[in-house]
């Protein structure tokens, strides 16, 4: 899942200036699981954001929607009709959304209430651990499900680095060694040897590296019958 967090209060009250009329506008799945940009956490902002501004002498008027996701036109759509009447719009989606509200509704400045960090699993409650980087090239099948992308600390494809001790990373005594998870499933399926073999350098081509990515399933588009 996308994961983010909210930017603090200050920053936010920069970014909307001396806007008098704000609707701040949640998104009801990846960043309401991580309770950052959902419905709840909507109305907490709105009302920090009116008691600041009234305490700061420009009293600013915050209006509340919350839709099913922000990256889809279809849920999306429905605003038009009401972006006219804000200053600013303020998205507390992940920056897919935020980017998206900018590209559907082009005369209403949408801003980031949020700060996207990860694409992260939900280890324990209130807990949420990077997977994956979306690198393009994925590797889980090489090494037993675990990724080093995302989890080896210097992204090593070919075992760890001379600083893992006792299975924790040098970087951090509290981030396990992922060539050190990634040996242990090798030896429970019995397939060491397969990390034996030297992988090439890794296909960052279709990484963001290579430029904004895009997927196409001609399967799936619309087709106009004449």
């Amino acid at each position: 899942m996308i994961v983010g967090e909210q930017k603090p209060l200050e920053e936010i009250m920069g970014l909307l200036g001396d806007a008098r009329k704000v609707l701040i506008v949640g998104c009801g799945t990846c960043v309401t699981v991580c309770f950052a940009g959902g419905e709840k956490e909507v109305g907490i902002l709105a009302s920090a954001l009116r008691m600041k501004s009234k305490l700061e002498g420009h009293s600013m008027e915050v209006d509340e929607v919350t839709v099913q996701r922000q990256c889809e036109w279809e849920y999306i759509d429905p605003l038009q009709p009401q972006l006219k009447e804000y200053d600013v719009v303020l998205s507390l989606a992940c920056g897919i959304g935020v980017q998206a509200m900018n590209e559907r509704f082009p005369d209403a400045l949408t801003l980031p209430g949020l700060n996207t960090t990860s694409l992260s699993l939900p280890v324990e409650q209130g807990v949420w651990e990077e997977r994956c980087q979306a690198c393009g090239d994925c590797i889980l099948g090489l090494t037993f499900g675990i990724c080093p992308i995302a989890r080896c600390s210097k992204q090593l494809l070919n075992g760890p680095c001379g600083g893992s001790q006792n299975g924790v990373c040098e970087v951090d005594p509290d981030i396990p060694c992922a060539w050190q998870l990634i040996w242990e499933r090798a030896v429970a399926f019995g397939q060491v040897e397969r990390l034996l073999e030297i992988q090439p350098p890794k296909n960052w081509s279709v990484s963001r590296d290579g430029g904004p990515r895009k997927i196409v399933r001609e399967d799936l588009r619309l087709t106009h019958v004449e």
